[in-house]
């Protein structure tokens, strides 16, 4: 169990890391366009324009997460197809948690941790962005 909680731990530390720097990356390019003035050309589409573009990058970020925690699953033979354990992850992130797929009883804990992951993220990534000026 120790094991497990260390790697969750590892695997929360490196997907909040992951998903600050696309974050930050979303919000250095929009304040680039903004500066230019590329964005005030747009006019009326200027605000769809750019939350389009936020909310992708956003949602990008969570199924990077996703991918990151299936490549854990796969390299701890949890299970034994990518197509499985990527669809155990995105049930998980999701906090969807069908149960038709779950992993050997040796891994099934970092399915709750991915879960909390998953929670933390889907709502802090959208609070982080309404912070910035």
């Amino acid at each position: 169990m120790l094991v497990e909680l260390v790697i969750g731990a590892t695997m929360i530390a490196i997907t909040v890391i992951t998903q600050a720097f696309v974050l930050d990356f979303i919000i250095h390019k929009v304040k680039i366009l903004e500066r230019s003035g590329t964005l005030l050309r747009l006019g009326a589409l200027r605000k769809s324009i750019t939350l389009s573009v936020v909310v992708l990058g956003v949602f990008c970020s969570l199924i990077a997460a996703m991918w990151l925690w299936a490549g854990l699953y796969i390299f701890l033979q949890a299970f034994s197809d990518v197509e499985t354990a990527l669809y155990f992850s995105i049930v998980s992130f999701t906090t969807v948690g069908f149960g038709d797929v779950v992993p050997s009883a040796e891994w099934r804990l970092l399915g709750s941790i991915e879960s909390a992951n998953g929670f933390c993220s889907a709502g802090v990534q959208p609070s982080f962005l309404k912070l910035q000026p």
